[in-house]
């Protein structure tokens, strides 16, 4: 079994020897003046690829040894190095205990720096820990209340993947409610993502059509309660999905 300072020389290695310049040279456009993520250069495919032949490198370690390789790629700062930490983390869902939500909350709270890593994190690896223990739900709700704004869109991004499955509802309306007037536009784009994707009604693979019926309806009716005081941006996130003639209704002045 290699020793974790090999894995991580080896990782970081394989990031570099993949440098992309025309992604390196793109990286800036997909963030405000001042918040782009550090970046390699990488193109998101061969990440993937490195981090799978990664897993290989570390499939004999238990979880807390992986988590603690994961948060030394998170310190890093690197896009791609975030990427491959969640990647690992969410390899080991079948593992996942309760305490290990401490461990996420703070990955999320020391360590993401933009949007990104906020939603690589907290769509897939948080996502898929709040189906298995949905009592976290509880805590996941502080977090809309976080002087970090990374924190707060992740309260929101979290539910992201859980809405897509009908789960959720009312706690989706909970934190949306707290996250109502919130002026950070990254903030506004998280819950309104959040809702859409509760709102997504093709996506409810096992779902009732009456159940899909009724969340695209309360998505739309919290929509238009709301809709003289949200933000603009974060009602175009969540109505994007909406029937035209539902759209249309909830942009009328």
């Amino acid at each position: 079994m290699e020793s974790k300072k090999i894995i991580l020389e080896q990782i970081r290695q394989a990031l570099i020897e993949n440098i992309d310049e025309k992604t390196l040279v793109s990286h800036d456009r997909f963030f405000k003046e001042g918040e782009a993520a550090k970046t390699y250069g990488l193109k998101t495919a061969e990440v993937g690829k490195i981090a799978q032949a990664g897993l290989l490198l570390i499939k004999e370690y238990p979880k807390q040894a992986v988590f603690e390789l994961c948060e030394e790629l998170w310190k890093s700062g690197y896009l791609e190095e975030a990427a491959i930490a969640c990647h690992w983390a969410e390899s080991l869902h079948k593992q996942y205990e309760p305490a290990d939500f401490s461990v996420f909350e703070r990955w999320l709270s020391n360590y993401v720096y933009s949007w990104a890593d906020c939603d690589t994190l907290c769509n897939h690896t948080i996502g898929s820990f709040l189906m298995m223990y949905p009592e976290s739900i509880a805590e996941l709700k502080k977090w809309a209340k976080s002087q970090n704004r990374w924190v707060r869109r992740g309260s929101a991004v979290s539910l992201i993947i859980p809405a897509r499955k009908g789960l959720f509802l009312n706690d989706i309306f909970e934190i949306a409610d707290t996250l109502l007037l919130d002026k950070d536009d990254l903030v506004q784009k998280g819950y309104g993502w959040m809702l859409k994707a509760a709102s997504m009604s093709e996506t409810f693979v096992k779902a009732s059509d009456e159940t899909k019926k009724e969340h695209l309806e309360a998505v739309f009716n919290y929509v238009m309660k709301n809709k003289s005081i949200m933000p603009r941006t974060a009602l175009r996130y969540a109505i994007e999905k909406m029937p035209a003639g539902l759209k249309a209704e909830a942009m009328e002045k």
